[in-house]
């Protein structure tokens, strides 16, 4: 009788973890494309078709930041067999892509030759993505998980704010392209705020995509303009490389770290493996970081440095590179570094080693903007689902090419690769041979969707921000796992130290005064940032509050909403 009221009880117990929250929770950058995630759920869709609502959306209304002509990681988990896996739309290659596709006769990279125009366009994954997840893990249509997407579409949207800040930073590169101009300018000249942002073409291809799925972006009609469109402008694109794309499902990494679980990016992400470094060295001492905050900003910064130098030499894709991730993430390498730490003295990044035949160049400073060319959203349903998803266009408008016909505005991915053994991107990180450009590739990323899971809660986050994701990440990893709620989360002040430029970047209000002059004393140079950087999209269950709640970042114009389902009738 005994074992039997046991074995009851831990089948209640098994079906309490299992349970979901009841309700449905979406946290996105932009009103339209949280309002697109809930149509989709109304109509008895699961995450994973909001997932690809929110994505298509965003590509219609956030042209800056990411779109069917880019690729992102989305990490999903499905709550009726718990699994975890990270779905890579990472782009690739072209395959007559080379290491010297941007170097001049003298080896020496030609500017902007990797960001603007169809040359810098890796092969995008985001239509692959779209088909997969509606296939794969979806309830609904592919076709009516993009019905709100290709809504906005043909009827427009509204251009705010950021839109025109972003616009005005690429009006140079989008007046060289016809047709990004022609959709995205008036005249040569910014549209006026508000005013309607019509893109026929786009919705045209997005129906193709709904009628014939993934297979028709990468062959017939729509891939042929592509590649005519592409090479008529300078580009090496050809059908073949969008016909031999391969969307790839990998599994993610997974870290223990003071009681939670962390389930991060893998490669080609750089992001789990340099998250689940820094928090390995934080915990290596036998604690989490010192007491005082001087103290507990120094050994962040310098975890950040160690991680970032190892970013560089070891990183690039896992299908391409033997990457060393077991000894990357082993606690005994953490407490190597961990000891190799001064705790009154920051380590200049030249005494860290690096490959001694590759000198890093010189690196120059992080763009100002670097918050609104990437996106993030998180997403959970009522039944447990949920998806982090960080996808992107790589600059503000990707590469600013939008081939004839299609709508598609392309992604300047070509330039997350290490141009030249030590060659600093543009957001100042520098690679060697593991992120070479080598043809079908997918250039290393920063983008680090995570999920964190303690006795009583699950988060789900992620932010765009450049090089900067990966710490602010970790930043909000460290106030989840402290008790923090989701509005706590996305609004707290981030610093952020990458290695090379060897500073500490920082919001205002981040750091004191006290702080700044102790961390200046001890050699660390402060970069104080005008702008903020981050929009970072959160949703938490609490389970043993039996509460749901999601927090758009107040540094962004996005919204995030928790909503009851609809009884079906």
């Amino acid at each position: 009788m005994l074992r039997l009221l046991l074995s009851m009880l831990a089948v209640f117990a098994g079906q309490s973890l299992q349970a979901g929250p009841g309700q449905h929770a979406v946290a996105s950058a932009h009103p339209l494309a949280t309002a697109a995630a809930q149509e989709v759920l109304a109509a008895g869709g699961n995450a994973f078709d909001a997932a690809v609502a929110v994505t298509a959306a965003l590509g219609v209304v956030e042209p800056q930041g990411s779109g069917l002509g880019g690729g992102g990681f989305f990490l999903v988990h499905r709550a009726d067999d718990g699994r975890s896996v990270m779905v890579d739309a990472r782009e690739t290659a072209p395959a007559a892509a080379h290491p010297d596709l941007y170097l001049d006769a003298d080896g020496e990279v030609i500017p902007g030759l990797s960001l603007d125009g169809p040359l810098a366009a890796a092969i995008p994954g985001m239509p692959a993505a779209l088909g997969h997840l509606a296939a794969n893990y979806g309830r609904l249509s592919l076709a009516k998980n993009l019905e709100p997407a290709i809504r906005l579409a043909e009827e427009g949207f509204p251009v705010d704010a950021t839109f025109l800040q972003m616009a005005g930073f690429r009006l140079h590169a989008l007046r060289d392209g016809a047709d990004a101009a022609r959709v995205f300018l008036r005249e040569g000249d910014l549209p006026e705020e508000g005013e309607a942002i019509v893109q026929p073409e786009l919705a045209a291809t997005l129906r193709r995509l709904a009628d014939r799925g993934p297979a028709g972006f990468y062959e017939g009609e729509i891939a042929q303009r592509l590649v005519e469109g592409v090479r008529a402008a300078g580009g090496i694109w050809a059908l073949e490389d969008l016909a031999n794309y391969e969307l790839v499902e990998r599994e993610p990494v997974v870290l223990h770290y003071c009681g939670a679980r962390v389930v991060s990016a893998s490669p080609p992400s750089s992001g789990g493996i340099a998250i689940g470094q820094m928090l390995h060295i934080l915990a290596a001492g036998g604690n989490r970081y010192g007491d005082d905050e001087v103290d507990r900003v120094h050994l962040l910064v310098e975890a950040m440095r160690r991680a970032y130098r190892d970013r560089a030499l070891y990183l690039g894709d896992p299908d391409h590179v033997d990457i060393p991730v077991e000894r990357l993430l082993s606690m005994e390498y953490a407490s190597g570094l961990r000891a190799d730490i001064d705790p009154e003295r920051a380590t200049p990044s030249t005494e860290l080693p690096l490959d001694p035949d590759a000198v890093p160049g010189p690196v120059p400073p992080a763009i100002d903007s670097e918050s609104e060319q990437t996106t993030h959203f998180s997403v959970m349903d009522a039944e447990g689902n949920r998806v982090a998803a960080t996808i992107t266009l790589n600059y503000p408008f990707g590469s600013a090419f939008m081939p004839p016909g299609t709508g598609v505005l392309l992604n300047n991915e070509m330039d997350d690769f290490a141009t030249r053994p030590g060659e600093p991107n543009v957001y100042g990180l520098i690679g060697f041979e593991a992120n070479a450009i080598r043809p079908h590739r997918r250039p290393l990323s920063s983008m680090s969707p995570t999920f964190v899971e303690t006795p009583d809660r699950i988060a789900v986050l992620g932010t765009p921000g450049g090089s900067r994701i990966i710490t602010m990440v970790l930043h909000g990893i460290l106030a989840i796992v402290e008790g923090a709620g989701a509005s706590e989360v996305v609004q707290a002040r981030r610093f952020h130290h990458q290695y090379l430029p060897d500073r500490i970047e920082y919001e205002t209000a981040a750091l004191g005064s006290r702080v700044q002059l102790e961390l200046a004393r001890r050699g660390h140079a402060l970069s104080p940032q005008i702008r903020p950087f981050g929009n970072m999209q959160v949703v938490i269950w609490d389970r043993q509050r039996d509460r749901l709640e999601a927090a758009s970042d107040p540094r962004g114009n996005g919204s995030a909403a928790v909503f009851t389902p609809v009884p079906a009738r």
